[in-house]
């Protein structure tokens, strides 16, 4: 057994050194065929010259697709450039549009608020004008119902209590007297 190992390590031993040999002669190689350019250009003084910028040829047709490409992306990047001004343009109208809808908004509530205010005071005005005419004597009240238009006229009787109304209708002449009911009666139909 201890010449089979022996003979193993013997093998192992001449394996690794012809690869260290191997690897040695490529290193010289390398060396050898560099280390000429590099002394050719060392200058006087002992140190290696700065190696020229290597220049690389391109065909046309490269450096014309070269040349497109540039071109094509300075216009990529302006419109880049407006897009991002337009967007920035678009959210300021975006917000004043939103202020102006905001405005609005508020003013149609105040609108809306002003106009339940003088609906309420036109139905107050309304109702404190028809309890005058209940309240005035009928034959004073028929004299002005008598100047009224029919219509008119005939809304007051319609919001007054039945007995002021009938008192007042009773003081009418015929013919106002008829066109109030034709009135009052066209109300109801319209209604049914």
């Amino acid at each position: 057994m201890s010449r089979a190992r022996g003979r193993t390590r013997m093998r192992a031993r001449g394996t690794l050194t012809v690869i260290a040999a191997l690897l040695l002669v490529s290193a010289l190689v390398r060396l050898g065929s560099g280390a000429g350019h590099a002394m050719a250009r060392a200058d006087a003084t002992g140190e290696p010259a700065a190696a020229a910028p290597a220049q690389c040829r391109t065909p046309a047709d490269l450096q014309r697709l070269l040349d497109e490409m540039t071109v094509r992306e300075a216009q990529l990047a302006e419109d880049e450039a407006a897009l991002a001004d337009r967007r920035a343009a678009l959210a300021l109208v975006d917000s004043e549009i939103a202020r102006k809808l905001d405005e609005l908004a508020a003013a149609e509530d105040s609108l809306r608020r002003t106009l339940a205010i003088a609906e309420t005071a036109a139905e107050d005005d309304i109702a404190r004008l028809t309890r005058v005419y209940e309240t005035m004597k009928p034959k004073q009240a028929a004299a002005l119902f008598e100047q009224m238009d029919a219509r008119f006229a005939a809304g007051f009787i319609a919001r007054m209590r039945p007995e002021a109304a009938a008192a007042i209708m009773a003081g009418l002449s015929s013919e106002i007297a008829h066109r109030l009911s034709v009135v009052l009666a066209g109300r109801n139909a319209a209604r049914e």
